[in-house]
């Protein structure tokens, strides 16, 4: 057996006789903060987005967010990659990064330069329906009468919100409103996002970490950008996009907060309930982004669009009500 030295000379405390209690909920916890932690990326990439691109903000937040993983899984579990992990759970993983990391952000950054982020993020909350239509499909599991019910409130919100988008004035300087390609753009990304979460739950039926998930997804989908930016030939335009400063550390924080502490903790919500319910806690996204565009973007939220948020919330909330 190799000998593991520590990196530094440390002193444990004893160990007290009554530990810390577990949060109650640790699967919904994790889910609201996630969905809390998207919306805050997904305004981080928006503002980077403009500055350098969709694309490179893409490739830079998951060089950014790899190695913070390989640190918190080397200091975790003794090893910066998890090579032990048996080949079907790196294949089911695998195929998860691609559609999470590659196909859903490829389409949602890009829409997000279109539509703006809260039309985007809005859009997406369709993933949950399409993942339980999806369960539908695939894993044979059967849908009620009131998830049918659900997916109708939840399309009716999203619908309601798009429809509430006003046309841009003539005099102003910067407003986002729906466009047929951005809305397409949100919507694939959102099916992307039901592919990836059906892979994810059945690699984390292993006792994979959460962690090592998310480094192994996160491989997959940076290994198609890269393949994606050698067949585009724009590696250069990488490289311009890494001197921009300002968008490096808007783009760094949009990585802690996306890749590496939302997607982890996604993970243990994926492992905790139901992959349907970590999505309907991950649909108040949308919700949560409102006050953020009034105040960063100045942009006009009336009520109608609070309530189709809202609905679309509701709707899919009643999809796994048992």
């Amino acid at each position: 057996m190799p000998l593991r030295l520590p990196l530094f000379p440390l002193r444990f405390a004893p160990i007290p006789e009554k530990l810390p209690a577990m949060p109650m909920y640790p699967g919904e916890t994790a889910a609201l903060a996630t969905a809390f932690l998207w919306m805050l990326s997904s305004l981080c990439w928006t503002a980077a987005g403009e500055r350098v691109g969709s694309l490179a903000v893409n490739v830079i937040r998951l060089l950014i967010a790899l190695p913070l993983l390989m640190l918190g899984l080397w200091l975790a579990q003794g090893a910066p990659v998890p090579l032990t992990a048996p080949p079907q759970i790196w294949l089911y993983l695998s195929l998860s990064g691609v559609f999470g990391f590659f196909v859903c952000d490829l389409f949602l950054f890009r829409s997000f330069l279109l539509i703006g982020p809260r039309l985007g993020m809005l859009i997406l909350s369709l993933a949950p329906p399409l993942t339980a239509l999806l369960g539908w499909l695939v894993l044979g599991e059967q849908l009620a009468l009131l998830h049918w019910l659900g997916m109708g409130l939840t399309l009716a919100g999203v619908v309601g919100v798009i429809l509430e988008s006003p046309s841009a004035p003539a005099n102003s300087g910067r407003r986002y409103v729906f466009t047929f390609r951005g809305g397409a753009l949100a919507f694939l990304a959102a099916a992307g996002q039901a592919v990836a979460m059906v892979f994810a739950k059945m690699g984390l039926r292993t006792g994979i970490s959460a962690m090592a998930a998310t480094e192994i997804r996160l491989l997959a989908g940076l290994a198609c950008f890269l393949v994606l930016l050698l067949v585009l030939r724009r590696y250069p335009l990488l490289f311009q996009a890494a001197r921009d400063r300002r968008a490096l550390g808007i783009i760094t924080l949009g990585a802690l907060a996306g890749p590496f502490l939302g997607v982890t903790l996604m993970m243990v919500a994926v492992r905790h309930i139901p992959t349907g319910l970590a999505q309907t806690f991950l649909a108040l996204a949308p919700v949560m982004i409102i006050p953020f565009m009034r105040w960063l973007y100045k942009e006009r939220v009336r009520w109608q669009a609070v309530a189709g948020a809202v609905l679309a919330f509701l709707g899919v909330a009643l999809l796994f009500v048992k």
